[in-house]
């Protein structure tokens, strides 16, 4: 099954197959791996160190010029500029930029959290918890799909509470350069839900 990238390249995991349009593009291992790579962690900076270790192992520490030359074959294989959309970032590593289609929502973090503790407040209650809600103050808004994100925290409950003791559910946050990051803590018990800020705050 081919996962469409960009344009016209589409890229088949299992089979390690790449396709521009109709066409099978012939790809090194080492090509196939940066484009995979970069592709599965599209919009984000990949250090030339990670490209490094995850495409050529360990026995490569250091970047002789190896990671531009298969790139350069990557490029030319698929058409690509020197730019875009494989961009290098100067002494720090590539991106691969992609336009992400997915609807987002402006979400009020602090009514939203309200509204999903309520939905769960019949297994907190049995289970003795007091939730407690301390949300980064100068972050109010958040902009992503809503039901995502109530996906991903009714997971952490579901897998938490059939474990906890009463006591105390502690959710914090806090924001950095790279994620707006949710901490619960369940009597010591900690989770964390990492958002990327990508996806614009």
């Amino acid at each position: 099954m081919f996962t469409q990238i960009i344009d016209d390249i589409a890229i088949n995991r299992k089979a390690r197959i790449v396709r521009k349009g109709d066409k099978h593009i012939h790809l090194t291992g080492l090509e196939y791996g940066l484009l995979d790579y970069l592709s599965a962690h599209a919009n984000r900076i990949c250090t030339r160190k990670e490209l490094l270790e995850y495409i050529w192992g360990a026995q490569f520490q250091y970047d002789t010029g190896t990671i531009d030359v298969h790139l350069h074959a990557l490029r030319r294989k698929l058409g690509w500029t020197s730019k875009r959309p494989i961009e290098a970032i100067r002494g720090v590593g590539l991106i691969l930029r992609i336009d992400q289609k997915v609807t987002h929502y402006a979400i009020n973090l602090q009514s939203f959290f309200t509204n999903w503790l309520r939905s769960h407040e019949v297994e907190l209650t049995s289970s003795g918890l007091v939730p407690q809600l301390h949300l980064t103050p100068f972050v109010s808004e958040l902009t992503l799909e809503s039901e995502a994100l109530r996906k991903m925290l009714d997971g952490i409950i579901e897998s938490l509470l059939p474990f906890t003791q009463p006591g105390v559910l502690n959710i914090t946050s806090r924001l950095t350069m790279r994620h707006f990051i949710l901490t619960l803590d369940i009597n010591g018990i900690i989770s964390e839900l990492r958002i990327p800020v990508n996806t614009e705050f």
